[in-house]
């Protein structure tokens, strides 16, 4: 879990980085983006912490996330700020329900991740109710571009869980 948590939290923060890039940093979006970029690398810090305390090793594909999500995050926000903000959406939809399942599979095992994961994942909701609040939904093509990011964050879940 914690492996895959980090990775995700480092995916996240190249999205946001990939946006910014494009976008700069003004502007109502911009701005939203820049927040929410803080509190994934508060969220990727306390997992690099954690992975080095308990001995994880990170995912090997960890470079593939750095250029992936950059991309990802330059491509959707070269398409308007709502293209980035649809990205945003997909991406913590499926955050949100990745870590719901990790909250109860740990149960009550691991106090420290699960209350860590809990307060991530209130996080998540909030950029993805910010992004909606922000338009998000006029992106062009929505339901096929957060369908494919979604299906793409599945992946990179599955995959970090393995390697």
């Amino acid at each position: 879990m914690i492996r895959v948590n980090q990775a995700g939290e480092y995916g996240a923060s190249r999205i946001y980085a990939g946006q910014l890039a494009v976008m700069g940093d003004r502007g109502p979006v911009a701005r939203a983006i820049a927040g929410m970029a803080v509190q994934e690398e508060r969220h990727r810090a306390f997992f690099d912490q954690m992975m080095a305390q308990r001995g994880v090793r990170p995912t090997v594909l960890q470079p593939f996330w750095d250029v992936a999500g950059f991309a990802l995050g330059a491509v959707t926000a070269a398409l308007g700020p709502a293209a980035a903000m649809a990205c945003t959406v997909a991406v913590e939809t499926e955050i949100d329900k990745h870590y719901a399942e990790q909250l109860e599979a740990l149960g009550e095992d691991d106090p420290e991740l699960s209350t860590a994961i809990a307060d991530f994942q209130a996080d998540e909701v909030e950029h993805r109710e910010t992004a909606l609040a922000s338009g998000a939904e006029s992106a062009p093509a929505y339901p096929v571009l957060t369908g494919l990011i979604r299906m793409g964050c599945r992946v990179a879940i599955a995959t970090a869980k393995r390697i």
